[in-house]
């Protein structure tokens, strides 16, 4: 666990805070901003690890932090015990403990929405309260999960009979950003615990092809569609929705079969309604739920019914475990906290525009997809909360791949490319899987290749191989690339739901400092609202065309095309 030495701690004073008010000064005039500034001029941008780790030999043993069955090391980072110290400090000048508090309480802390922010609610435990404005929120949490558990026990059972009397043995999950990306991770990760006779989908585009592809081979008298939409409206989702309604009842026979073979997660129960969903079928969420941070919800429904209602009960408690970890525990200690100040501080001090994720898992492969709407969406932003213009660089953009495949593909890049590219390594110490030492040499390519990054190979290295010396160049390794290693003991229900709400609060603590608003989402809407038009435009050649001349000439060249095969004015937008 990181102990800083207490002398280290008296070098600086800066005044903190008193309450959970976003940033009263400018972040660049804050004072650890200013002394991060100075520190990175005279010590931190000619930090080097092979000195850091010669300078203090239990330096992999303090650079550590513990919690919720996650285990940290950070030690292999470009930073010094002062380096985290500013940090800290300059996350209780930014007022980030009171800000948690302030999203745990259920403050309206989404600014432009004016919003309660309070995903943290569906995974507190059985009788918990919550009380916001008045009212405790949990008597509905609790329903909704008891109604989700209920259903999805009758489907996984086969109790749940179709429109001809046949058992469900295909989910397909119908949804659009986090309504897609939050259960189809989730189902990949945890596919080890899943009821195996059900076979599960997930469909988001609105490329024809996809709903071509999802539907190819499965008998429709034996699938549930599964509609994602708060709204009931948002036109992807709906738009698949429409597509696999009409396909249903073209293979049954009848309109009437929409009832047993649709449920909807939604609070437009009126609409749900007319598009032929039971209301016994509908489950509701609430406005104070981000679709990034909707896992939990009913959204997470498709995942109860593959691992059952306990095994996502112990996934809620992981995530439980991690958020009473991130309000509870100091910033020095606190894993989220730690892992979003290193982000703010290659961001705003090394200029690191990405950052890469690689699990060492198979089953993880979908989880550097779901973090990049996690981290982008939330902090991919121009403007503070009080609607100026940002003078400094907010989130990097995230990437990543399952890290053995990572390691034949863009390694070289993180390796021997020219930009500083910070990594986050997760691995399990316990297989799901035994087979052989596979397990082991997994665990070896991830530590090997954090050390690599960490200490390279310097030319005198090289040439000891006996190496012709024109290729020496080549054979060179910078090192001094940092990265953080992220253990855990086995992949299960609990420590995926753990690992999920670390980058969660991470996230948030990111946002704080950048004094931005991570749960809206504004940057979605212009493009969204410009396809809504230039569909009608693309349905009806008639329509006048007031684009830009290189938007005008494209949907003019589109328009061509698709009436010389006779396919043109045959699409519909979905309202």
């Amino acid at each position: 666990m990181t102990t800083l030495p207490a002398r280290d701690l008296k070098l600086y004073r800066f005044e903190s805070p008193k309450s959970a008010h976003v940033h009263e000064l400018p972040l660049a005039h804050k004072g650890a901003w200013k002394a991060l500034e100075r520190h990175f001029r005279d010590q931190g941008r000619r930090f080097d690890l092979h000195q850091l780790f010669a300078g203090h030999g239990q330096r992999g043993e303090i650079f550590t932090a513990e919690g919720a069955g996650v285990y940290l090391d950070y030690s292999k980072n470009l930073v010094n015990a002062e380096t985290m110290i500013l940090l800290v400090q300059l996350a209780r000048e930014c007022a980030l403990p009171q800000r948690i508090e302030a999203m745990f309480s259920g403050e309206k802390i989404n600014n432009t929405e004016h919003r309660s922010v309070l995903h943290t609610a569906l995974r507190m435990p059985p009788n918990s309260r919550l009380e916001v404005d008045g009212e405790d929120l949990m008597p509905q949490v609790q329903e909704v999960r008891r109604h989700m558990g209920e259903f999805a026990e009758q489907v996984r059972t086969g109790a749940w009979l179709g429109h001809t009397g046949k058992p469900i043995r295909h989910v397909v999950n119908i949804g659009i950003g986090g309504s897609d990306l939050g259960p189809m991770m989730a189902y990949e990760a945890l596919r080890h615990y899943s009821q195996r006779e059900i076979h599960f989908h997930f469909l988001s585009d609105v490329d024809g092809a996809a709903f071509a592809e999802t539907v190819r081979e499965l008998p429709a008298d034996e699938t549930l569609f599964i509609v994602c939409s708060k709204t009931f409206t948002t036109l992807e989702t709906i738009t698949n929705a429409c597509t696999a309604r009409d396909w249903l009842i073209a293979q049954l026979g009848e309109e009437g079969a929409v009832a047993r073979h649709f449920a909807a997660v939604t609070t437009n129960i009126e609409q749900a309604q007319k598009f032929g969903i039971d209301p016994a079928n509908m489950f509701g969420f609430w406005d104070w739920v981000g679709g990034r941070y909707s896992m939990t919800s009913a959204i997470g429904l498709s995942t109860m019914i593959a691992i059952g209602a306990a095994q996502f009960e112990e996934m809620l408690s992981g995530f439980h475990a991690m958020d009473e970890h991130f309000r509870k525990t100091p910033l020095e200690n606190n894993l989220p906290a730690l892992l979003g100040l290193l982000t703010v501080w290659y961001t705003n001090f090394f200029g690191a525009r990405t950052q890469a994720v690689l699990p060492y898992s198979q089953y993880l492969k979908r989880m550097p997809s779901y973090l990049q709407q996690l981290t982008m969406e939330s902090n991919g932003k121009h403007t503070t909360v009080d609607g100026d213009t940002v003078a400094y660089q907010t989130s990097p953009v995230y990437w990543g791949d399952n890290g053995i495949n990572g390691q034949h593909s863009f390694y070289q890049l993180l390796h021997q490319g020219t930009q500083i590219v910070p990594c986050d390594f997760i691995g399990f110490c316990k297989p799901l899987e035994q087979i052989g030492n596979q397990h082991d040499l997994l665990m070896a390519n991830l530590f090997a290749q954090s050390e690599a990054l960490a200490f390279g190979k310097s030319a005198a290295e090289v040439r000891l191989e006996n190496t012709p010396e024109e290729l020496v160049p080549h054979r060179v390794f910078e090192g001094n690339r940092p990265s953080n290693t992220i253990l855990i003991d086995r992949l299960t229900p609990h420590s995926l739901g753990a690992l999920v709400a670390l980058y969660e609060h991470s996230v948030f603590t990111q946002g704080v400092i950048w004094n931005v608003d991570s749960f809206d989402q504004w940057g979605v809407e212009l493009g969204k609202a410009l396809a809504k038009q230039t569909a009608s435009q693309l349905a009806d050649s008639s329509l006048p065309l007031r684009h830009d001349s290189s938007t005008n000439a494209l949907i003019r060249r589109y328009r061509g095309c698709r009436s010389e095969d006779g396919s043109g004015g045959g699409m519909a937008a979905a309202s």
